[in-house]
């Protein structure tokens, strides 16, 4: 898409989102630039929100922002995912810069929470040290379980690695057996269950939080379990 189609998209998109949304956000503006993350090659920031400094004595009242939609990494994402629905990833990538916005005004950390969560799954994809709690910083999806992106995590707690493990999942039960040489915390990669999330089913297996907890986030074990037929 070229950068003026973007552009215009963009701008519709705009219109599209409540006005109230909008309040201390100073301007909506499409960059051409392409903003790589520092380390993984195929992550790309597309949007970002930008806090202004607000001058004493010019009447504006709270935090201001500015919305940057970035058309360069739209493009370069573009290049790596065949098929990409532009509108779609333009109205994700706005409506979570705009939460960003409210979220700073209201002093509530939790999409900061979420986008730490989503660093930290980019982590255990590419088998680099994480934080094992991450994913709890995700979206909750029920009593156990927790969406970061496409990936959707089942927690348990245990007090040691049991022999084989049951979980329901789009309401049928499964049982499968651990590696024998698991350890905790185990981040197992389910395989082969019915109507599976868009990325992955990974159930987690952790001790109960403790003390040692807060000094160091220490390995995790992960391996890819498939369900039996």
């Amino acid at each position: 898409m070229r950068l003026a189609d973007f552009e215009n998209m963009v701008r519709r998109l705009c219109d599209e989102v409540p006005a109230d949304f909008f309040d201390g956000i100073a301007e909506v503006v499409v960059s051409p630039r392409v903003v790589p993350h520092p380390e993984r090659p195929d992550v790309f920031t597309l949007g970002e929100c930008i806090p202004l400094p607000v001058q004493v004595g010019s009447g504006v009242e709270g935090l201001q922002s500015q919305v940057v939609m970035y058309h360069g990494s739209f493009a370069a994402l573009a290049g790596l995912e065949q098929g990409m629905d532009w509108k779609q990833e333009a109205w994700e990538t706005l409506t979570h810069e705009l939460r960003h916005h409210l979220e700073w005004r209201a002093h509530a950390p939790d999409l900061e929470e979420f986008d730490w969560a989503v660093e930290h799954n980019y982590a255990r994809h590419d088998r680099e040290p994480f934080d094992p709690t991450f994913f709890l910083s995700g979206n909750p999806e029920g009593e156990d379980r927790y969406s970061v992106e496409d990936d959707v995590f089942i927690d348990r707690i245990v007090s040691s690695v049991p022999h084989s493990v049951d979980f329901s999942w789009q309401a049928r039960d499964y049982c499968i057996d651990l590696p024998p040489n698991a350890e905790l915390p185990c981040f197992l990669v389910v395989e082969g269950v019915k109507d599976p999330p868009p990325g992955e089913l990974v159930l987690v297996l952790r001790r109960k939080p403790g003390v040692r907890d807060l000094f160091g986030t220490g390995g995790a074990f992960q391996a890819v379990v498939q369900v039996p037929r």
